[in-house]
């Protein structure tokens, strides 16, 4: 039976950054267009971090369960290391991403009743990105739904069901979030291209190699740092989305120095705090220069 503390590795904290950075941007957004609705930011930011989770233990399972886990240099798989069973794992997936359900049918029943289909799309996503017979993940797909519902979906959603409109800052701040999920993607994928090509796992990683790999994580930075520079022409405040740039240039250098396995370990926590530390920036900005 798995610890507490292995359950919530499990989770894998490092990556909840990519749940709350959209959210943050999404409602700095919403605080633009002097629509800003605080518990429906939290409902988001709910829906968020219970999708995040839910998707995280589906991964986890998924995994396991096809032996992509058994030989490993990251952080603590539950199913791979079997300090639980596979089914006790699918159970908290299935409970995390029902809380996220509810959570979102509360938001859109009080927002607008087509983001339940893209809830529903976000459940799907969830799931099938590792499970069922087909993974979308193991055939090098993982980045782009990231980057749609980590990034286009989770910022432009936050915003809609806030001011039910869109400025063109959410689409601008959701790109750049967006491209900061997939670099961190990117790092995870790198690290894992020995494991994942011996066990028939087709990342984007694997297709590419490790050379562009490398190329594809940097200029995914370099984009999301335009972004913000482009939204200071709606609010020159934005410019703070550039206070994560020390941290986003140290995880550059790790990447670029052909670092692998368990030395590539620390970019996904630097590029992790980079995503939210520019999200809260970005927020803040919009924020202040309504």
């Amino acid at each position: 039976m798995a610890t507490p503390a292995q359950w919530i590795e499990g989770a894998r904290p490092r990556t909840l950054p990519a749940a709350i950075a959209p959210v943050l941007v999404g409602t700095g957004a919403a605080a633009y267009l002097d629509a800003f609705v605080w518990w429906k930011a939290l409902l988001a930011l709910g829906v968020a971090l219970a999708l995040q989770i839910g998707v995280n233990y589906a991964n986890d399972y998924s995994d396991g369960i096809r032996g992509t886990d058994e030989v490993r240099v990251g952080p603590l798989r539950l199913v791979g290391s079997k300090v639980a069973t596979p089914q006790q794992v699918k159970t908290a997936a299935f409970v995390a991403l029902g809380i996220g359900a509810a959570l979102g049918v509360v938001l859109s029943l009080t927002s607008s009743p087509w983001l339940l289909v893209v809830g529903a799309a976000s459940l799907l996503a969830a799931w099938f990105y590792t499970g069922g017979k087909s993974p979308y993940g193991y055939r090098a797909l993982g980045e782009i739904s990231v980057f749609l519902f980590f990034g286009l979906v989770a910022v432009l959603g936050t915003t809609y069901a806030q001011a039910e409109t869109l400025h063109w800052t959410a689409v601008a701040g959701a790109v750049g979030v967006g491209a900061i999920a997939c670099a961190l993607l990117v790092a995870n994928n790198l690290r894992d291209i020995p494991t994942d090509t011996a066990t028939g796992k087709r990342t984007l990683a694997v297709v590419l190699g490790a050379a562009r790999s490398r190329q594809l994580y940097a200029a995914l930075i370099l984009l999301a740092f335009i972004l913000a520079v482009l939204c200071a022409l709606a609010s020159l405040w934005a410019l703070l989305a550039l206070l994560a740039l020390p941290l986003a240039v140290r995880s550059l250098k790790v990447i670029l120095s052909d670092a692998v396995g368990p030395a590539l370990i620390p970019v996904l926590r630097i590029t992790g705090l980079t995503e939210l530390v520019y999200a809260a920036g970005l927020a803040a900005g919009l924020t202040i220069g309504h």
